[in-house]
């Protein structure tokens, strides 16, 4: 375990079975369909990497960079395009892969802006979700784990472009971020 780290919170063989068990599911569901992947970079990069490795179904995959974070613990509310899709949406079926969804601020307006796009359908994939701490009504399609509100790292998921990767996912030793 890193030295930063209070806790394992999730060990990388739960991740593992977990992954597999998102893609069987998500296989399963666009089974006989032609799914467009679209990663929320740069965390969800390692998640989307293994989940696209347990699909069964024909997958393209692009990416979008958008942040409300900066270097900081908490979002700024205020979402910034730091990278669009390079592949058009309409008519096909989206799977938005994300890390992590906490205030679901950042997501709804992403998902807002796809929908914009007229694709034939749009599902969110997360591999970790807090609840507790949503501010907007959203709920994602497929989750790997729910967790308590801590701040969490490693498996692509980091603090100030650090630890992303670690193959569990940890809690981050308050003193490192400041609380």
């Amino acid at each position: 375990m890193h030295n930063d780290l209070e806790s394992i919170l999730i060990a990388k063989e739960a991740i593992a079975a977990k992954v597999a068990e998102l893609g069987q599911q998500i296989s399963a569901d666009y089974e006989g369909e032609e799914l467009l992947a679209i990663c929320v970079l740069k965390g969800a990069i390692i998640f989307t990497a293994d989940l696209l490795r347990q699909l069964t179904v024909d997958v393209s995959l692009d990416s979008i960079s958008i942040s409300s974070y900066g270097h900081s613990t908490r979002s700024s509310g205020v979402v910034r395009f730091l990278k669009d899709l390079d592949e058009s949406v309409e008519g096909r079926h989206l799977l938005v892969i994300e890390d992590i969804i906490d205030t679901g601020l950042t997501l709804k307006y992403l998902t807002e802006n796809l929908w914009s796009r007229k694709p034939k359908s749009l599902k969110i994939c997360t591999l970790l979700d807090k609840p507790s701490r949503r501010q907007v009504d959203l709920k994602p399609d497929y989750v790997g784990f729910n967790i308590p509100d801590r701040f969490v790292v490693g498996y692509g998921l980091d603090y100030a472009e650090r630890y992303r990767q670690l193959p569990d996912v940890g809690i981050l030793r308050p003193e490192v971020y400041g609380e």
